[in-house]
C-alpha cells in the first residue's frame, strides 16, 4: 500500500482521486497547494504526488521545481493533472521533472493506471 500525496485547490477534485485511490488500498494525504503540500512532506512519507497546475500561493509547476531541486524529492513520482488544451504547461511540466500527466477531467482506470505504473 503506497501513500499518495493529492495537490488540488478545489475540494471536489480531491475527493474524487482520494476516493479512487482509497478503493485501490491507498492511503491518501490531501493538500490545497504547493505550500500545503511541502508541510506535509516535512512530516510525512509520501510514495507519489498528483498535482493541479492552477492552484493560490504556490502552484504545481512551482510545487515540481522545489521538489526536483530538492533532497530527498529529487526522485519522488509527480503526476500532474492538466486541463484539456494545456499543450504548452504539459512542455513545461516535462521540462521541469515531471514523471507523467493526466488530462481533467480523467477516468478511475487511467488514474489507477498511472499510479501503478510510477509505483511499481
Amino acid at each position: 500500500m503506497a501513500t499518495i500525496l493529492v495537490v488540488d485547490d478545489y475540494p471536489v477534485i480531491q475527493r474524487i482521486l482520494s476516493l479512487t485511490l482509497q478503493i485501490n488500498n491507498h492511503d491518501v494525504l490531501t493538500a490545497g497547494n504547493g505550500l500545503e503540500a511541502l508541510d506535509i512532506l516535512g512530516h510525512s512519507h509520501v510514495d507519489l504526488i498528483i498535482t493541479d497546475v492552477s492552484m493560490p500561493e504556490m502552484d504545481g509547476l512551482a510545487l515540481l521545481s522545489h521538489l526536483r531541486n530538492t533532497e530527498p524529492y529529487q526522485q519522488l513520482p509527480v503526476i500532474v493533472l492538466t486541463a484539456i488544451g494545456q499543450d504548452e504547461v504539459r512542455e513545461v511540466a516535462a521540462q521541469k521533472g515531471a514523471s507523467g500527466f493526466l488530462t481533467k477531467p480523467t477516468s478511475s482506470q487511467e488514474l489507477i493506471e498511472i499510479v501503478r505504473n510510477y509505483l511499481n
